[in-house]
């Protein structure tokens, strides 16, 4: 007895229909491959060891009366509905079909496993960059003040994108900004290496900019669930500049918030951060100039009272000085003519004693004396006898009188 394949076929599918533990049976995988054709879902559901190694794998449907309840039911939950790369809890069941073996029928998604596993991922996350000491590493990077060179890493086009740039450029206190835009996918599985080449082309350029915005505008959980990215997260902690990281609403949380130098809520809030950092040193500018201000006013006041007091003590203290000098120049005046009659007197004693001398030693008083002097014919007097030539007049001075005579 032998048996057709189709014959073979049906009785493991009757066999599966029959087992128990086959039909409708809760199972946790991770979905990948996810595509929707004519309202029907066809996927491939992994398991993976810890490593990422994947160690079983199965083919799984919904169909589209199953598919659109379940898409309505989780988006209501996450905010989207099933996509590749999401962790899933889904009752299934095991089919066979003869042309393409087995397979399980998906007839229910339950969102809040999704949901607690982004987060239990999220938390795991976290925890080991507490662990490696990353969590504070950006935040110790210094942030130039003022901060107006800005690299932006965002989609073109984004909503958010243009909300930062409008709360920038226009903000009420004309603070200038300096804002270059890399550009990168921002959602799905190619965000991380999106970013990541983002961020290199930044750092190829570090002496250009202050500092680097990533902003992503709101989206439902699944599409901010690139964001719990464990080397994106870690590329950002070691990045040379401070990062401010704006991604999604209020209520959103990625771990990129637990390691840039700033988290804010929206890319809006980013844009406002930077803004009153300008305001912050312009306030600081302010208050500085307030205390120069003051400084220099307390001290012109304080030279002014003190010109002020010198004004006033100024006439007592000129005529004080005036009657000093007067009294000094009376004692000079005073000694000038001491000393000018002390000169004359001495000055008469010694023409008085010269005077004297004088008459002492005057011809006359020789004369006088019994002495005489002889007169050559020259009128000049006689100190040579050789000059006494014979026939010579001589005229002899006596002191009452004189005698002519010749020499013979």
């Amino acid at each position: 007895m032998h048996l057709s394949l189709v014959e073979l076929s049906q009785r493991i599918a009757a066999a599966l229909g029959s087992a128990p533990g086959l039909t409708n049976v809760w199972v946790t995988a991770e979905t990948s491959d996810l595509r929707v054709s004519n309202g029907h879902c066809y996927m491939e559901l992994l398991q993976k060891d810890d490593g990422g190694k994947t160690i079983a794998r199965m083919r799984a449907n919904a169909w589209a009366n199953m598919w659109a309840p379940i898409c309505r039911k989780f988006a209501a939950a996450t905010g989207s509905v099933p996509a590749t790369g999401m962790k899933i809890l889904a009752r299934v069941t095991v089919v066979f079909h003869p042309s393409f073996g087995f397979s399980l029928n998906i007839s229910d998604i339950d969102p809040s496993y999704t949901i607690g596993e982004a987060v239990r991922r999220r938390n795991e996350i976290i925890m080991r960059l507490q662990k490696e000491g990353l969590t504070q590493l950006n935040r110790s990077v210094k942030l130039p003040i003022p901060t107006q060179r800005i690299a932006v890493i965002s989609a073109r086009g984004a909503a958010g994108f243009g909300d930062f740039i409008n709360q920038l450029f226009n903000n009420d206190l004309r603070l200038k900004f300096d804002v270059e835009l890399f550009e990168a996918v921002m959602q799905g599985e190619r965000t991380v290496p999106s970013v990541m080449a983002a961020l290199q082309q930044i750092q190829d350029r570090l002496a250009d900019f202050d500092a680097v915005v990533i902003i992503r505008g709101g989206g439902s959980t699944s599409d901010l669930a690139a964001f719990d990215d464990y080397d994106l997260a870690v590329r950002i902690a070691r990045f040379p500049l401070p990062v401010t990281v704006g991604i999604g609403h209020e209520r959103d949380i990625t771990v990129l918030d637990y390691v840039a130098y700033q988290r804010v809520k929206t890319p809006t809030a980013a844009a406002e951060w930077l803004i009153n950092r300008g305001k912050a040193m312009l306030d600081s500018l302010d208050r500085a100039a307030s205390l120069i201000y003051m400084a220099v006013s307390e001290r012109i006041t304080t030279h002014r009272e003190h010109l002020a007091r010198i004004g006033a003590s100024l006439p007592a203290m000129v005529a004080v000085n005036v009657m000093r000098q007067n009294a000094r120049l009376d004692t000079i005046a005073t000694a000038i003519a001491t000393a000018v009659d002390k000169q004359l007197t001495d000055n008469k004693l010694r023409l008085d004693r010269l005077d004297a001398l004088v008459q002492v030693l005057s011809p006359e008083a020789v004369l006088k004396r019994g002495f005489s002097m002889t007169m050559g014919p020259d009128g000049h007097a006689l100190r040579d006898v050789n000059a006494a030539v014979p026939g010579t007049q001589i005229k002899t001075i006596l002191a009452n009188g004189s005698i002519n005579s010749v020499i013979s």
